[in-house]
């Protein structure tokens, strides 16, 4: 049994996932590509959205709520644009196939929009918005979340979710800037993760129907995320929403199924991915050397008393990153624990 010290290499996580969905009946290509994807949302310090989700994911295979081997399908297809349906498949495979398709048009086109529909949770969104960056592209992302948290401004039907957004910006000696967050305060996997680990919430993420501060994880289920910037927050969500949805035709506002609550009803979750070729605009190197520039304005501009250091967007990322590649992802014992159950419950080797 693991201790709260205890760290994972990479590469050990990324097998135990890939042969969890293996024992499902994904294909191998297939499992290696999301264990992949989930695997760096945990280097990255995603937490929320990394090994976390597999238990869940694994139930709605196993109720028949997500299919294991989609045939992806353009059910629109211009030279910088496309619609996909993703067969019900896993989002992370969706979004894999999305944003690769994307980015081949944006090298003829200079920039693309691929939307996605018949999704699923795709984890975190930085995921995506970094995958451009490998061909000096801008990339951005934007998601419908996959269960509703957030009401209208003023409201207290749950209408709305973190439908978060990612855009990643490439550097030439410094890390990119990657603005990855939801639209509400905190993201709902935050809240998951803390009610996991028996810890309590900042006031401000979240309050009860009554308008009170709510604090206590475990109770999540009487109350509401809260939009940051107050009605700005909720104006961004619902955009973001239209976008990834109903532009989609994937689902919006109350036809938003709760994948936390319901394992077998299709959610049609829907994305969208952009990739931006910067040599469309401006010389690469250019543009990189300008964003570097940008960023030593920002470090070493003057602070405020009692801040230590002026952060940019995705500064931690790249800090954790390095971080956990050389010592191991934490794994908390309460989720090793339902990791070594659901290792039991598909007959494959534990996690060692």
């Amino acid at each position: 049994m693991l201790n709260n010290s205890d760290r994972i290499d990479s590469a050990t996580m990324k097998a135990f996932i890939t042969r969890s969905f293996i024992a499902c009946g994904m294909p191998g290509t297939d499992a290696r590509h999301a264990a992949q994807l989930m695997t760096r949302a945990d280097l990255v310090g995603q937490d929320g959205h990394g090994v976390f989700r597999l238990p869940m994911y694994i139930r709605r295979i196993q109720a028949g709520g997500l299919n294991v081997a989609p045939k992806f399908q353009k059910l629109q297809n211009r030279k910088a644009t496309a619609l996909i349906d993703g067969d019900n498949g896993l989002g992370h495979l969706v979004m894999r196939h999305a944003t690769k398709l994307a980015m081949r048009k944006a090298r003829k086109t200079g920039i693309a929009w691929v939307g996605a529909r018949n999704s699923n949770h795709a984890g975190p969104a930085s995921l995506y918005a970094m995958m451009p960056l490998k061909r000096d592209m801008i990339g951005v992302y934007i998601a419908v979340g996959s269960a509703n948290h957030l009401p209208p401004w003023g409201g207290t039907e749950m209408l709305l979710s973190t439908n978060p957004i990612a855009v990643a910006i490439p550097a030439a000696t410094r890390p990119p800037i990657v603005l990855d967050m939801a639209t509400t305060v905190a993201a709902y996997g935050k809240v998951k993760t803390a009610a996991q680990r028996g810890e309590t919430m900042p006031e401000g993420w979240m309050v009860d129907r009554n308008g009170a501060p709510l604090t206590d994880p475990s109770r999540a289920s009487e109350g509401f995320l809260l939009p940051i910037g107050g009605p700005k927050g909720y104006g961004l969500a619902l955009v973001f929403g239209i976008l990834a949805g109903t532009l989609n035709g994937a689902a919006f506002g109350r036809d938003v199924v709760d994948f936390n609550a319901d394992a077998t009803t299709i959610t049609n979750t829907g994305h969208m991915i952009i990739a931006l070729d910067i040599n469309a605009f401006t010389d690469v190197d250019i543009f990189k050397a300008g964003i570097d520039r940008i960023y030593e304005e920002m470090k070493s501009s003057p602070r405020l008393p009692g801040v230590e250091e002026i952060r940019l967007p995705g500064e931690r990322l790249q800090r954790v990153l390095s971080e956990r590649r050389a010592t191991g992802i934490p794994l908390p014992d309460q989720l090793r624990q339902q990791l070594d159950h659901l290792a039991d419950e598909l007959g494959i080797a534990p996690i060692q």
